[in-house]
């Protein structure tokens, strides 16, 4: 009866030993990443992901320290023809015209009345502020937040005809689910509005407000027919972008990002500081080259340049995502 189980327990562990090995039909492990095509970039990941998580392994990382840190445009999201939020302001300064007059003959405001994008870039970073401050001011930030939410059910993107919130990389959202179910928390750490991007990400990204690190305008308390509400001042709080974004994240989160994620020369500084902490690190560009299925753009562009990053990607090996050859799709299919 003794030599029986023994037999039994050996039979038991070399059956286990060969099914876990084994390629057969109809035994295959689920592809974490489905929306990938097999390359260098998704290799990396998941090579990346099994080294911190497995505790044998020399360079594993405590769940607790496992932070991710995502750009949003043009990393999560298209950014293209010009920022999702930057469409957002047009439509409300065209919205909220009829109560200002003196627009018409004021920029950049009489630039995007007349549908000028050429004077309104030439407006540059001073004219997208003055536009920002004047169509995200003067409300409370549950105000905000609800015509955020309105504006994302009913605005359609120009080319794809989908709404914005539907413009987001599904190869990407396949990342993040991956990354949680290895124990990453999963950050936003972009150059875009805070208060822009927390009503939606939770339901597109699965990301919670509170893991939300964006640029911000300041904001006061006031008592609002007997209610204390937050009001949005016309002021400048916090630039989130370029080198403001590890100063973002140290204060917003704490911790030093194992893994960064972007796709432009904004998220440079970022991708630089994760890199230089200690243990394993992984530093990831999205490089948009997939005029097709989506928009062809880096060293020129003005919206999402991609330069300098691109130069330190290659020379430190990083990462870097080909549109066009790594993914197999790009957005989530419409239901």
């Amino acid at each position: 009866m003794i030599k029986q189980r023994k037999y039994y327990i050996t039979f038991t562990a070399i059956l286990l030993i060969t099914l876990n090995g084994c390629s057969c039909t109809g035994i295959t492990k689920k592809d974490p990443l489905p929306s990938w095509n097999e390359g260098t970039a998704k290799t990396n990941i998941i090579e990346f992901v099994r080294a911190v998580t497995d505790k044998s392994h020399a360079d594993y990382v405590q769940p607790a320290e496992r932070i991710a840190t995502f750009d949003n445009d043009g990393t999560l999201w298209s950014e293209r023809p010009i920022y999702f939020q930057l469409l957002f302001a047009i439509d409300r300064v065209k919205k909220l015209a009829p109560q200002h007059p003196e627009w018409k003959t004021t920029q950049p405001f009489k630039a995007v009345l007349e549908n000028d994008m050429q004077a309104l870039a030439a407006a540059g970073e001073k004219g997208l502020l003055q536009l920002i401050m004047a169509t995200h001011a003067g409300m409370t930030t549950d105000e905000f937040s609800l015509i955020v939410e309105n504006w994302l059910a009913t605005a359609r993107h120009p080319r794809f005809n989908r709404p914005y919130n539907e413009m987001v990389y599904q190869p990407m959202l396949e990342l993040l689910t991956y990354l949680r179910a290895n124990e990453f928390k999963t950050f936003i750490a972009s150059g875009g509005g805070i208060e822009f991007m927390r009503p939606w990400v939770e339901h597109v990204y699965g990301i919670p407000p509170e893991q939300v690190v964006g640029s911000s305008i300041k904001t006061k308390l006031e008592i609002r027919d007997g209610k204390l509400v937050l009001v949005r001042l016309a002021e400048i709080d916090f630039i989130n972008d370029k080198a403001g974004k590890p100063v973002g994240i140290n204060q917003y989160i704490g911790r030093r990002p194992i893994a960064a994620f972007g796709n432009s020369d904004g998220d440079l500084q970022m991708l630089q500081w994760t890199a230089t902490g200690a243990g394993k690190r992984f530093m990831m560009l999205v490089h948009h080259t997939d005029a097709q299925r989506e928009y062809a753009y880096d060293r020129d562009s003005h919206i999402g340049k991609l330069d300098k990053a691109l130069d330190a990607a290659q020379k430190n090996g990083w990462t870097v995502v080909d549109m066009k050859k790594d993914w197999k799709v790009v957005y989530p299919a419409n239901e």
